[in-house]
């Protein structure tokens, strides 16, 4: 399952709860990191028992602290908010008087309010925004467009995202067969930066999202599709697919 694909398709709504509902398994999925857990299904954390989709909230609170928390920080390449702007979103949220919020930014009170008046219409070009991409997305959905033309979903941990990741479903395929021979070995790990990419995100395939991974395990997984394992394993940390331990002790797909 590809978790980012998962967030990415999610509604507005889903995003806000931070879980998706996917009927055809009958499960609840987390769109942070991956976790699911069934419906019909009763869950024990200490010493209460939780139906899945409370027992899904619970893991939320637990894990990532809360929706907000994780979405204010992600990176500001999809938040599109600067460091000033996510830190007076924070003490907004906690109901902090613009007073209060001048003392601990600095700046006056008149400055706190154009950070307020800024962002609201940015949510007001937001909307509109996300109100002409529904228009085209349904336009396509009639027009039954080729699903092969869909460009490839980032991977919502990426680092940056540029036209390097602008690639179609079908490139992204073409890509794959070129590369990779039947017994999943990479011939040749690609210099355009594009291709690489792609290939990084195929590899990932290889590591379980919330699993931990030593660094034995991490070259020996990858020894398997490459000789020059310690190239590809830099590459899958700098290209943010996965992160790492400042030791390198621990190893883990990046959420």
């Amino acid at each position: 399952m590809d978790i980012s694909e998962v967030f990415w398709s999610s509604s507005i709504e889903d995003i806000k709860r931070g879980y998706v509902y996917d009927e055809k398994k009958g499960i609840y999925i987390c769109i942070i990191c991956g976790e699911s857990f069934e419906k019909g299904i009763i869950y024990k954390d200490a010493d209460n028992f939780y139906e899945a989709e409370k027992y899904m909230k619970l893991h939320i609170n637990q894990k990532h602290n809360s929706v907000f928390d994780y979405l204010i920080n992600m990176n500001k390449v999809y938040t599109g908010l600067t460091d000033i702007q996510s830190e007076y979103l924070s003490y907004y949220k906690n109901n902090v008087s613009d007073k209060e919020i001048s003392e601990k930014m600095g700046g006056s009170q008149s400055t706190i309010r154009n950070y307020r008046f800024k962002l609201r219409e940015k949510e007001k070009q937001a909307k509109v925004f996300l109100a002409i991409m529904d228009i085209i997305k349904e336009e396509r959905e009639n027009l039954k467009q080729d699903k092969n033309d869909e460009l490839v979903t980032v991977h919502k941990s990426a680092n940056m995202t540029d036209e390097r990741f602008a690639i179609t479903e079908s490139e992204d395929d073409k890509v794959v067969k070129n590369y990779f021979d039947k017994t999943g070995h990479l011939k040749d790990f690609p210099s355009k930066e594009k291709k690489k990419i792609a290939v990084l995100r195929h590899i990932l395939r290889n590591f379980k999202s919330g699993e931990k991974y030593n660094e034995k395990q991490v070259n020996l997984v990858l020894k398997r599709i490459y000789d020059d394992y310690v190239s590809i394993r830099r590459a899958l940390i700098e290209y943010g697919f996965m992160d790492r331990k400042d030791d390198c002790s621990q190893y883990w797909v990046k959420e």
